[in-house]
């Protein structure tokens, strides 16, 4: 009991840098979600019909996420100096794989009987891409960006070694006092909270998934 109200204690007298932690992590997931599922949707629906540029990209891809995270942020950041951007590029990397991925398992699992009655009613290569094979493959596509957005909400606790910020600065904090008072305390905020926003997330995905999803595709 003494710990749990120790733990609640350094979270009441820390509400306002626990606020901003959160809204700058926040703010890498939700910015990186963004630009990834733009990205690696874009690439997989154009290598989607492409062997040899299809296994290239997820080849790249699956390379770039084996890059130890903390060794690729501070590569990048003589490239992009410090702060927000070593991070936000680098977990927008992170992100591509699974995405990308299952958009190109998704549109191509579209059965090519439905892609031929389409291409019989004169629906254009663009009309079929947007109208049926998206619409089919989303299912699909949806759970790839889930399960980005799980992974770089975790890695981004780590912008904070590059003076991103986030959630992981209690950490950080936490580790470096380790034995002093409060110390375990902050390494517990960071780590709750991280799991908290990436719980969260995925429930919305969820939810999304079924409201734009037709029935007979669950």
């Amino acid at each position: 009991m003494e710990g749990i109200s120790s733990f609640i204690d350094f979270v009441t007298s820390r509400v306002d840098a626990i606020t901003t932690a959160t809204l700058e992590h926040l703010g890498y997931v939700i910015s990186v979600f963004i630009v990834g599922t733009a990205v690696a949707v874009s690439i997989g629906i154009l290598v989607r019909n492409r062997p040899f540029a299809r296994e290239v990209a997820l080849g790249i891809t699956s390379v770039l996420l084996t890059i130890p995270s903390l060794g690729l942020f501070v590569m990048l950041i003589p490239v992009v100096g410090i702060g927000f951007w070593p991070p936000f590029i680098g977990l927008t990397l992170y992100s591509l794989l699974p995405i990308m991925r299952n958009t190109v398992a998704g549109l191509n699992g579209v059965d090519q009987a439905v892609l031929e009655s389409a291409r019989g009613m004169g629906l254009s290569g663009r009309q079929r891409l947007l109208k049926i094979e998206l619409p089919m493959a989303w299912p699909v596509i949806i759970t790839g960006v889930r399960i980005s957005v799980l992974l770089i909400s975790g890695i981004a606790a780590i912008a904070t070694l590059v003076g991103g910020g986030g959630l992981g600065r209690f950490i950080n904090s936490g580790l470096g006092r380790l034995g002093l008072p409060g110390s375990m305390e902050s390494v517990w905020t960071g780590t709750l909270l991280i799991i908290v926003i990436a719980l969260l997330i995925d429930s919305v995905f969820l939810l999304i998934r079924r409201a734009t999803t037709s029935p007979g595709l669950r």
